[in-house]
Order: structure tokens, then C-alpha cells, then sequence
């Protein structure tokens, strides 16, 4: 049966338009100019970067990719329309290059870890979210997760025990060790110094120093091939994303099974540890196998180098995951395990003076507030203990609450602001390397605390593009002296207002996470996703049961048709819509110097389905309170020109 999309049509006067309108319509313009720019200053004609250097380890092949990571993002909230051609353009571009560089097999990652490929993910699994129907990338989302289901021939999942055999996997299969610059493990790798010892067991190194000696260097070395680079590892759930992402174009069963298998393996690891999520399996099957029964010591794991911030990500983004799967929320316990193990180890101090491995992202994420006491929780564990205290990653815990609505993920947050010793409804100028990090006032908008947010969003949003087209006008670099994190650092294409403001979701977990968005849009009239042109949107109210957002056509001409969707993949029904509508007097007489008030009144009108296509007048506005039934329906990859016109109620 073809869908009926109920249709309502704006009718109250925009009148001075709203400085937030204005700002979120600035945004989209600078940001289109800005890709461009981007573009011309860095990427070769057929889409790859510019880069004449030599790679010769494994790092690298996230980095090339990450440089475009957001740019399909911006395209589904309304960016250009050659702006998806111009994310697959430096997909294929980037994926040769990778090629030659020997990084890639069959145009997927060779081995290497997982914190690292959920990043290089992110530009693919936005251009498959964007354009389901293209085949290429259909065919490749397909080929990619089979690599990880059993029997695959690329061997990487081991079935007879549950495991994926190595920390560094990919379509080479499971590819043993750690890092070849890394045989000889020396004092001289000064950007690791900050996250100490890989191996803390090891005879006669104790500190950092102890590795200046060569024999030593080379121990650490072997031993960490041998004990890091086998066996499974918690990151390895984010791979779960993999399936979840092709499954979401037919639903196949083995996609599914398989990632609910995964993550359930890891679920029963963690209930026979009383909760708490370990870091490693070894090849048998047996939490600590390869470090003497500790539950830490894995790759990116516990213990090193980032704890929570890697471990806690990725079991985030299985959670995540499962509940696009299964529709339900019964497999969160995955991700809240490691947030909440250590909340229950945390502590009052401030950032400055703290010793922490992370420092500087947080000096610039709390400003001044940094020499405040706020609560600070462990983000590594040894045989000491819990060590590396840091302010909790918001997007964590934000994402958990988002993907399931449930009360004790709202209540968390609660207990996080009740803690914190900064005030969450500051916006500072930053941009780290997710893009993230502003969830705080976010929240404080949400909960009717932070009228002013969307307004200073949006301006340190402005303020960052200015930045970064003003570093990429005065970059004077040439290809062969690129950093492989050069193109990233200056990447000015910025999602996260956007997200947060149009949509009511954070920002994309940046270490493999889908997007479920809480709405999205179409645009009817030319048939492809995002708000269309002079139309600005604001989401402020997002609850179990409903989400409210406001509809501005900031032009002066031309209709607009735009279609409201519960749920990037159509997975929420709107069960019914309360909007606002005026009278007809305006605009008035016209011998008369003002405008005539509007009264504005509210309408109830039955959806019944994911959709509710909005006429959009020029200088008309609309308020929508959608009453959702969450996950009501099995979500799946849209597209925008499968989507029927609206009907009148």
C-alpha cells in the first residue's frame, strides 16, 4: 500500500525573523563555501589528497578518510547538491590512494584496530546512509561486513569461541602484532610518553625511562606483539557497526545474528566479571589468557593508552547498534557498564593541576572552569588501581540516553550535572577532533535552562569555519611536509550544531557510531534528503514521547515543501501533531503602517506514520509538537525519492 503522508500547511507570520533562523541559514552558506575551499586547496582531480610523503607503518589509512568524515552529514541536513557526489568523488579518490599505499585490500582497511577504523567508517557509512540506492556503495557495505561473519574466508571471527582473532583485523583477515615501527619500543616515542607502559609487568621496566635502554625497548617490543596483538579486544565491538549498517538495507538476518552475537559474547565476559566490561579474550576464548587473569592490559584498552575513552566509545556504538537491531533496549547494559564502573570510582578536583594524558582537550573544553573543582572520573585501571582522572566524556553517556529514552540514562546525566562544578550552559569557542563536546549546554537547552543556546551555538559554529578558512588561507605547507593528521585539523565542515539544533541529536560517535538521527528531513520538491533552501529548523524538546521543533522560511519568494521524518531510518511513528496556525488577516491593509496581530492557535491533526510533509510559504513559521511511539517500525537506509507527495488531512 502506498504511505499517505498527512500535510499541513504554515500559516503564521514569520514576522522579525528570529536570530537563530538567521544564524542556522548563515551556517549552511559558509559551510558550502568552505567544503569547496577545502577541496581546491587540498585534493588532487580525482579526489584523492595531495600528499607526496612516504607511509610506512600501519598508521595512517583513518587519517585520509577522516578528513571528509562529516561532509555526507552536511549534505542529509541540507548542504549542497553536489556535495554527495563530491563525498564519493574523495571516497574513491582517497580508497585508491589507500590502494597504492598498500593499506587497503579490495578497497577495505587490511588489519589495523578498530578505535582507528570506526573513524575512517565515518565518510562510508554517511554516503550509505545518504544514497541507499547506489549500488556501488550498496555492494560494498555488503562485501565489507562479511568479512566479519562466520565462515567468512577472511577469518577474522572465530565461531567455535566467540572472538575476533586479532586486535588488528580487516579483509586481510586477522593480522597478528601490533605495529612493525614497534619491535623496538623505545624512550624515544615521546608522542606516547603520556600514556606510560603498554606492559606494566614486565621485569625490570618500571617507568618510562627504563625504556631508553635497547635491550629493554626491545622486549617491551616482542612482548607486546606477542601479548597486545593477539586475541580479541572491547574495541572490536564497534566492527558491529559494519553489520548493522548493511543489514539496514534488507534486513538480512546473518548481518543481525551475527552483531547481537558479538555483543552478547562480550555480555557474558562482563556478567562473569560481576559487570565489568574486560579488555581482552585470548585466542581460546578466556578473559586475561595473555596477561595472567587481569581483565585489563588489552589493546586500547584498560590500561592503555586511553581506558574508557576507547573502551567506553565502543561499547557505546554496539549499543547503539543493537538497538536499531532488535528495536529494543535490553542490550544496553553493554555500553552503561563501562560509563557507570567508573563514575562509581570518581572523584572532586580540577583539570589544571590534575595529572591526566588527555590535558589539553579539556582545558579547552572548560576554559576557565578548568581550575574549578568538578567531578573527575578514572579513565585507565593497572595493577594499581584506577589512574588517569578526567572529566566524564559527555557524548557517552548522551548517546545511551539518546538511542533508548530510558530513565536511568536520563537519570545519569542528572547525577553528571549534579556533579560537575562548571556551569553547563556555557558555549566556548573549540572544535576537538570529534566535533563534539558542547553536549553540556545542549542539555541545559533541552531541560529549558539555556534559552540562549541555539544563538551562541550557532555563532561559535560561524566562528570556527572563519577559523579554519582563515588556516587554510594561510597555509603555505607543501604535500610532502603534511602530517597524515594535517587535512583534519583543518577539515572546516562543522555538523555539530546543526545536528543538535535541526535534528535534537549529539553528534556522531566519531569511533564508528551510525547515525540515528531523531528527525530528518526531506525535501519534497527536489526529491533528496535535508531542509531545503531558506528554511531553518530548532529542536527543542526531545522526550520519550515526543520531540518538538520549530519551521522558518527565512526567504522572501518561492514555497517550500518539506517532509518531517521520526527517525533517520523512519523507525518512530507520529502518532498525532500539534501545530500552530494564525488567522488570515495578515498581512493587513494597506493603507495601514503596521501589521495586524496574529492570533495564533494550536490544531491537532492523526499522522499515524514516520512522516508529516510541512508547506512552507515564504515568511511563514510553524511550531510542531509530534507525539512519537518510539522504534516503532523496523528502520531501514531512505531515500528521498521514494517518498510519496503529502495528502491533506
Amino acid at each position: 500500500m502506498t504511505e499517505q503522508i498527512p500535510r499541513v500547511v504554515a500559516s503564521v507570520p514569520v514576522g522579525a525573523p528570529p536570530a537563530w533562523a538567521i544564524l542556522e541559514r548563515r551556517l549552511f552558506d559558509a559551510l558550502d563555501e568552505a567544503w569547496r575551499a577545502f577541496a581546491g586547496r587540498y585534493c588532487e582531480g580525482d579526489g584523492r589528497l595531495r600528499y607526496t610523503g612516504t607511509l610506512e607503518s600501519r598508521d595512517g589509512a583513518d587519517d585520509f578518510y577522516e578528513a571528509f568524515f562529516n561532509w555526507p552529514t552536511l549534505y542529509q541536513l541540507g548542504g549542497a547538491d553536489d556535495l554527495l557526489d563530491a563525498c564519493k568523488h574523495h571516497w574513491e579518490g582517497v580508497t585508491a590512494q589507500l590502494t597504492e599505499f598498500g593499506y587497503l585490500v579490495e578497497e577495505f582497511e587490511r588489519g589495523y584496530d578498530w578505535f582507528h577504523q570506526g573513524e575512517s567508517l565515518l565518510l562510508f557509512y554517511g554516503i550509505c546512509a545518504a544514497d541507499p540506492r547506489d549500488e556501488r556503495f550498496a555492494e560494498r557495505a555488503h562485501r565489507f561486513a562479511e568479512l566479519y561473519l562466520p565462515g567468512s574466508p577472511a577469518g577474522n571471527y572465530d565461531p567455535a569461541v566467540d572472538i575476533i582473532r586479532a586486535p588488528h583485523n580487516g579483509a586481510g583477515g586477522p593480522r597478528y602484532g601490533v605495529n612493525e615501527e614497534w619491535a623496538s619500543y623505545g624512550a624515544d616515542l615521546t608522542s606516547m610518553r603520556p600514556y606510560g607502559l603498554p606492559l606494566r609487568d614486565l621485569p625490570g621496566i618500571s617507568s618510562w625511562d627504563d625504556l631508553a635502554d635497547p635491550a629493554n625497548a626491545a622486549r617491551m617490543g616482542a612482548a607486546m606483539n606477542e601479548r597486545i596483538g593477539r586475541g580479541d579486544v572491547a574495541v572490536n565491538l564497534a566492527a558491529t557497526g559494519l553489520a548493522t549498517n548493511a543489514w539496514l538495507y534488507g534486513h538480512e538476518d546473518r548481518f543481525r545474528d551475527w552483531a547481537l552475537r558479538y555483543v552478547e559474547a562480550w555480555e557474558r565476559r562482563a556478567a562473569a566479571l560481576g559487570g565489568i566490561l574486560p579488555d581482552n579474550v585470548g585466542p581460546s576464548g578466556r578473559v586475561g589468557e595473555l596477561h595472567d587473569g587481569r581483565w585489563y592490559g588489552g589493546n586500547y584498552g584498560w590500561q592503555w593508552p586511553h581506558g574508557v575513552y576507547s573502551v567506553g566509545a565502543a561499547a557505546v556504538v554496539a549499543a547503539v547498534n543493537t538497538v536499531l537491531l532488535t528495536g529494543g533496549t535490553d542490550h544496553l547494559a553493554v555500553g552503561r557498564g563501562p560509563l557507570d564502573l567508573v563514575l562509581r570510582h570518581g572523584k572532586q578536583g580540577p583539570v589544571s593541576g590534575t595529572p591526566m594524558s588527555i590535558s589539553d582537550r579539556w582545558l579547552a573544553e572548560l576554559g576557565e572552569d578548568a581550575d574549578r573543582t568538578t567531578l573527575l572520573v578514572p579513565n585507565r585501571h593497572d595493577d594499581d588501581g584506577w589512574f588517569d582522572f578526567q572529566p566524564p566524556q559527555l557524548g557517552l553517556p548522551v548517546w545511551l540516553w539518546h538511542a533508548g529514552m530510558a530513565e536511568e540514562d536520563g537519570d545519569r546525566l542528572d547525577r553528571l550535572w549534579k556533579a560537575s562544578g562548571y556551569d553547563w550552559r556555557v558555549v566556548r569557542d573549540f572544535r576537538n577532533k570529534e566535533e563534539a563536546g558542547h553536549e553540556a549546554p545542549w542539555l541545559a537547552y533541552l531541560r529549558g535552562d539555556n534559552p540562549g543556546f541555539p544563538e551562541a551555538m550557532l555563532a561559535a559554529a560561524l566562528g570556527q569555519v572563519e577559523r579554519r578558512m582563515a588556516l587554510i588561507a594561510a597555509d603555505r605547507a607543501a604535500p610532502d611536509e603534511f602530517h597524515i593528521h594535517h587535512w583534519q585539523r583543518l577539515n572546516p565542515v562543522l555538523t555539530e550544531a546543526l545536528l543538535q539544533l535541526t535534528t535534537g541529536t549529539p553528534q556522531v560517535l566519531y569511533n564508528g557510531g551510525l547515525l540515528p538521527t531523531r528527525l530528518a528531513y526531506l525535501d519534497a520538491e527536489r526529491r533528496r534528503p535535508g531542509l531545503p533552501p531558506d528554511v531553518a529548523a530548532l529542536v527543542n524538546d526531545v522526550g520519550p514521547d515526543r520531540t518538538g521543533v520549530e519551521l522558518v522560511h527565512t526567504g522572501l519568494t518561492g514555497t517550500r515543501r518539506v517532509v518531517v521524518q521520526a527517525g533517520a531510518f523512519g523507525e518512530h511513528r507520529i502518532t498525532r501533531a500539534v501545530v500552530t496556525a494564525a488567522d488570515t488577516g495578515y498581512p493587513g491593509d494597506l493603507t495601514s503602517y503596521v501589521a495586524p496581530d496574529a492570533t495564533v492557535v494550536t490544531r491537532e491533526l492523526e499522522v499515524g506514520g514516520p512522516r508529516l510533509e510541512v508547506v512552507l510559504p515564504p515568511g511563514r513559521r510553524i511550531r510542531i509538537d509530534l507525539h512519537l511511539t518510539l522504534r516503532a517500525a523496523r528502520p531501514a537506509h531512505q531515500h528521498a525519492g521514494t517518498i510519496p507527495a503529502g495528502r491533506r488531512p
